[in-house]
């Protein structure tokens, strides 16, 4: 089984875990830098590197410059 860090839906492939990651609602991420909210699967080629993928924006790492937005909105309530 492979289980979505996200939101932890499990799937019998990884090929199907790869295409869930790129629709999963809780894997949105938000640039600090730029202001932009995006996909997990538009920030990251391998899922251990991630940058912002707006053009002009050095954004880049996970709770450096990117943070999921899930815990954006728990912090800020």
């Amino acid at each position: 089984m492979h289980t979505c860090r996200n939101c932890n839906q499990s799937f019998q492939t990884e090929l199907a875990l790869e295409l869930h990651r790129d629709t999963c609602k809780k894997g949105q991420l938000f640039c600090q830098v730029c202001g932009e909210r995006f996909r997990d699967g538009d920030a990251t080629q391998d899922g251990w590197h991630y940058e912002c993928p707006t053009e002009d924006c050095d954004g880049d790492g996970l709770k450096d410059d990117l943070y999921r937005v899930e815990d954006v909105r728990t912090a800020t309530q």
